[in-house]
């Protein structure tokens, strides 16, 4: 049985076949569009505003970001569990979004929403001090020396998340790589915008529901770190 269905019966997930998908997304997909001689058909849509009429049946903004989402096992939970925020994923692989969508239609659930695109474009489309929380979870480790620029996680990166988070909100992070863990943890130092928060036990983690790859580390006792950077005033 999918280890989905046992931790989350709300949704029928039997219903809903993963989609295959490749691991890696073309190596451009990491580059903004304004360094790409053209923009392929693989090249996420960028994005100058947000559609959220037709993203959320009650046509407000997004409260919540999701950023890398994934396969959209945590996105889902999230919002039947809170259904009075809007969750947006954002997933820079195409097949994943359409899967995700397709689960929340299909489910009946009206809050959660994931769009196809690329971080290396920028958040200008998304409303400044609008979003309550965000959670970035088991990211890409991109472990070799010479892929670590496709790392989403910059000092740019959270400069962009400090313009749209409220004041004092919280990224919330987890990986199960150490060296991913170190790479956050110095960018989160070297950056003026957030403070690194304290590592989160089980009682202090604010999340009842878990990601796939969470799930794949609690079945093979592979150890993972969460915490959270606090978004400075």
């Amino acid at each position: 049985m999918d280890r989905r269905q046992n931790e989350s019966p709300q949704i029928a997930w039997a219903k809903y076949p993963i989609p295959r998908v490749r691991h890696h997304a073309n190596p451009q997909v990491y580059m903004p569009a304004s360094q790409q001689q053209f923009i392929a058909s693989w090249y996420p849509p960028v994005r100058e505003k947000a559609e959220w009429a037709a993203w959320f049946a009650n046509g407000r903004p997004a409260d919540v970001l999701d950023l890398g989402c994934g396969r959209g096992a945590f996105l889902l939970r999230h919002a039947v569990s809170h259904p009075q925020l809007n969750i947006l994923g954002i997933e820079v692989r195409a097949v994943l979004p359409d899967y995700i969508n397709g689960v929340a239609r299909g489910e009946g659930i009206p809050n959660a929403h994931a769009e196809w695109y690329s971080l290396a474009n920028g958040l200008d489309w998304i409303q400044t001090e609008s979003i309550e929380y965000a959670v970035y979870f088991f990211p890409d480790p991109w472990p070799k020396k010479r892929h670590h620029k496709r790392r989403a996680f910059t000092v740019e990166f959270l400069a962009m998340l400090h313009r749209v988070l409220k004041p004092g909100a919280r990224l919330w992070l987890a990986t199960d790589r150490e060296d991913v863990d170190v790479h956050q943890r110095e960018v989160i130092g070297a950056s003026p915008h957030f403070t690194l928060g304290p590592n989160e036990t089980d009682q202090s983690w604010p999340f009842p529901f878990c990601t796939d790859q969470q799930l794949l580390c609690d079945s093979r006792s592979i150890p993972y770190v969460r915490y959270s950077a606090i978004r400075n005033l």
